[in-house]
């Protein structure tokens, strides 16, 4: 019940499509293959499973089998997206080589940028600190992994980014494509075991960082260009922006770790969870193959379909309650676009509205999830090495029963109507 707020919100935001996508991949993991793999798989024990599937719940075979179907589906749909985005890849980093280093010749305000000598030693310095840095667990060669994909997937996000816009940025086929490579690079030359895994997850990390703030960075100065900024200001902005917020995120993943510990009920992290499955299993060579090539053939099914596959993809990773809420989320939105309103600027203060009152939401959950974790941590002054969440349950979450969660939901649906189509503030 905790996260609902923030998965109608990520509906909403998202939209109907995406979301119904979304329910769609999560119906045929949960009431198409979970009952097949009931009904035919037996006494059969596959990949990784110790128990047999006749033996197993519903959830355990998601756990067991389910989601390694998943992760190949998303795996394979990040690769369909690097895929379809490649002639536009090389033509980008084309142009991009073509321009490299050379001047404008124009010295105006608005055409000045960091000089050339400090972004390359800035870049130096970061590799220097990732190699030696002991804590890292990156190596010389997996320090050059991230020179070359960096640089590559660098130019790549920017120059789409500040072309096509924001929604063509396949970060997600840059990161699976980073992270399958570089295991298995990784692994051929002799870099195994946990710190060979590290490396690889480390890496993959970076590259999908370098390749998100790339695509904003340039979205920034696409924006600073047209409202006449200068480049150099904004790029000492990015610069200070960045530090603080990785100190500051930074910070947040410890504390969160501290009190609950990722991959536990209260942190699931899926996404950390993927890539784990996929790390470990390239390099232990225990991944069920054909529970993964079975996930990557039902992507590519889908896009055949015209279906847009990571959502779908997703969707069948997820555990189904979690896409319910989102596509309950998504209906709202569905329900917003298609009602009829006095006039289009009517329309547009209802749903942007909502847009806001949605993300005010997810920022909540963070900012109160962040207060829990501090309150699971702290130290009580009556018992020395106790924390407060020992003696109060602030990492769990309210049972109310199935009726009470849907008495929760409907108030949470309530709130958000009285803020945007009940608000008479949006008929002005």
């Amino acid at each position: 019940m905790d996260v609902l707020p923030a998965l109608l919100s990520v509906g909403y935001i998202c939209g109907p499509k995406i979301s119904s996508y979304m329910l769609c991949g999560g119906i045929l993991a949960w009431l198409v293959l979970v009952p097949l793999l009931a009904l035919f798989g037996g006494d059969a024990v596959i990949g990784t499973a110790t128990t047999p599937i006749s033996a197993m719940s519903s959830s355990e075979i998601w756990s067991s089998y389910i989601r390694y179907i998943g992760a190949g589906a998303v795996a394979a749909g990040g690769i369909l997206s690097l895929i379809k985005s490649l002639p536009m890849i090389i033509r980008t980093f084309r142009d991009a080589m073509k321009g490299f280093g050379k001047s404008s010749g124009n010295n105006d305000r608005t055409s000045r940028d960091l000089p050339m000598h400090y972004v390359i030693g800035g870049a130096l310095i970061c590799i220097l600190a990732i190699w030696l840095i002991p804590t890292i667990q990156v190596n010389l060669f997996g320090a050059l992994l991230i020179v070359v994909f960096g640089f590559f997937f660098a130019t790549v996000s920017s120059r789409m980014v500040g072309i096509v816009g924001s929604s063509n940025n396949p970060v997600s086929g840059m990161a699976i494509a980073t992270l399958l490579f570089s295991t298995l690079l990784l692994k051929a030359t002799g870099n195994n075991g946990g710190n060979g895994m590290i490396a690889a997850i480390t890496i993959g990390t970076v590259i999908c960082i370098v390749a998100a703030m790339a695509g904003d960075t340039s979205q920034d100065l696409k924006t600073g260009y047209l409202l006449g900024a200068t480049p150099i200001k904004q790029q000492v902005g990015e610069i200070i922006g960045s530090v603080v917020s990785a100190a500051a995120i930074g910070g947040t993943l410890y504390l969160l770790n501290s009190a609950w510990g990722y991959g536990s009920t209260q942190l699931p992290a899926p996404q950390a969870t993927l890539m784990k499955l996929v790390v470990e299993g390239v390099m232990n060579g225990n991944l069920p193959w054909t529970l993964i090539f079975a996930g990557a053939c039902i992507a590519v099914v889908v896009e055949i379909l015209g279906i847009p596959v990571l959502p779908f993809a997703i969707g069948l990773y997820l555990p189904i309650h979690l896409s319910t809420p989102i596509m309950a989320g998504g209906i709202i939105r569905l329900i917003f676009d298609r009602r009829k309103y006095k006039n289009e600027k009517t329309k547009e203060n209802v749903i942007q509205g909502g847009v806001l009152f949605t993300s005010g939401m997810i920022a909540g959950e963070g900012l109160i999830g962040i207060v829990l974790a501090i309150l699971a941590v702290i130290p009580m002054a009556s018992a020395r090495g106790t924390s407060v969440g020992e003696f109060i349950d602030v990492s769990g979450s309210l049972n109310l029963g199935n009726i009470g969660g849907l008495v929760f939901f409907a108030a949470l649906i309530a709130i958000l109507l009285k803020f945007t189509i009940w608000n008479k503030k949006n008929e002005a």
